[in-house]
């Protein structure tokens, strides 16, 4: 019980501490910076949308006045919308905007392929119906393509919290700015294992048509970019604003279908974890051993009480855990306000955890096409997603 505890309590240590160390120590002493200038090719976005009728026109609006003389086409792909998305597309009077309508809904990686084939530019750049991309930052995006061995450049991310649960806004404050820190490090040393898919850029020669069905395009893409020899970087000074779930319960659902995305990465496409992927490194470190360790606060919880059992000093131990993962929880479950504020961060650790495990059963047991396992509420929680892929809307 006691190996059992260590074992538990290293793999923890090391997932959360031990492998973002190891990337900052690389990422400071053996960075590999890239060249970034004035980049002038063609710029083809691409967005997949179902039923954003809320949404769209602004949204549209938005892409159209970002940098008229980069970006050729504004590609939007109706994915069988059915609440007036496609009708409001039609009415649209842009002489750059092609809208492309699918009668049935088919899943945005096979939406996103529509796209892609009929895209023209030099960069395709991926964004979503929510995120705003804020002055400059197309421009500070695409410089990051003036080194020929860049294929794939990401933004930072800023999500707006207000009106946000505890939980919530623990996952979108402090996890979130801990995930972009650890992704900035593995970028710095060579290229990080996902990006934020509500804003990301690939050159169009490198760009790999989506497997059929896959959540996580924002891994795969990148991923099968650097399988060609390039990079995929992230620009701090490329800014884009979201907001996701404000309630736990909505950013549990989100993180079960990321989740049990990765399960399905690994299934749709092996090579990710063989000697060929090139950071299989970070991938197994940061996003795989992150799918085991529930299993093993489950373990250091139940070994450390045993113990307990013949033990007062293993008892301390157990008791810790226990008052632990009980405070999580009665934060989630009863609003004391003091409680509810100092558990937030262990809340959201248990929300994260819990959605792994759920995560593993919606991939094992989902009947059907997985991208159609989540299924929010509009109105409070956010605007109704694409699929259940990455952070969409």
């Amino acid at each position: 019980m006691r190996a059992l505890f260590w074992l538990s309590f290293a793999v923890i240590a090391y997932t959360y501490a031990g492998y973002p160390a190891i990337m900052y120590l690389l990422a400071r002493f053996a960075p590999r910076p890239w060249r970034k200038a004035r980049f002038d090719g063609s710029v083809s976005i691409v967005m997949a949308v179902h039923n954003g009728a809320q949404k769209i026109r602004a949204q549209v609006e938005h892409l159209t006045s970002l940098d008229p003389e980069r970006i050729r086409e504004v590609i939007v792909v109706s994915d069988g919308s059915n609440d007036g998305t496609a009708e409001l597309l039609g009415s649209l009077q842009h002489s750059r905007v092609r809208v492309i309508l699918l009668p049935e809904q088919v899943g945005k990686a096979a939406a996103l392929n529509h796209g892609i084939a009929a895209a023209t530019g030099d960069i395709l750049l991926f964004i979503d119906i929510r995120p705003k991309v804020a002055p400059g930052a197309l421009a500070e995006l695409l410089s990051n393509f003036a080194d020929p061995k860049v294929g794939c450049v990401a933004g930072e991310l800023v999500l707006n919290s207000d009106g946000h649960d505890a939980a919530s806004s623990a996952v979108s404050g402090v996890y979130w700015r801990y995930e972009q820190w650890i992704r900035n490090c593995e970028a710095a040393w060579d290229s990080p294992v996902g990006v934020y898919g509500g804003f990301y850029a690939a050159r169009r020669s490198l760009v790999q048509p989506f497997p059929e069905g896959i959540i996580l395009d924002d891994m795969y893409q990148p991923l099968s970019i650097l399988r060609q020899c390039y990079r995929s970087v992230l620009d701090r000074n490329a800014i884009v604003t979201d907001t996701w779930p404000g309630k736990a319960a909505g950013e549990f659902q989100r993180k079960v279908r990321t989740l049990a995305g990765n399960f399905q990465l690994v299934s749709l496409a092996p090579w990710v974890q063989s000697l060929r992927n090139r950071v299989l490194f970070q991938l197994v470190s940061h996003k795989l051993l992150r799918l085991v360790v529930p299993y093993f606060f489950l373990s250091m919880l139940l070994s450390a009480t045993w113990l307990g059992i013949d033990s007062l000093a293993w008892r301390g131990v157990a008791a810790a855990q226990w008052v632990f993962w009980i405070a999580a929880l009665a934060s989630l479950r009863v609003r004391i306000p003091l409680v509810h504020k100092i558990a937030a961060a262990a809340s959201a650790l248990l929300v994260l955890n819990a959605a792994a495990v759920a995560g593993l059963y919606k991939f094992l047991f989902t009947q059907g096409p997985l991208w159609k396992i989540w299924s929010p509420v509009r109105g409070a929680e956010t605007v109704r997603p694409l699929e259940a892929g990455s952070e969409r809307a």
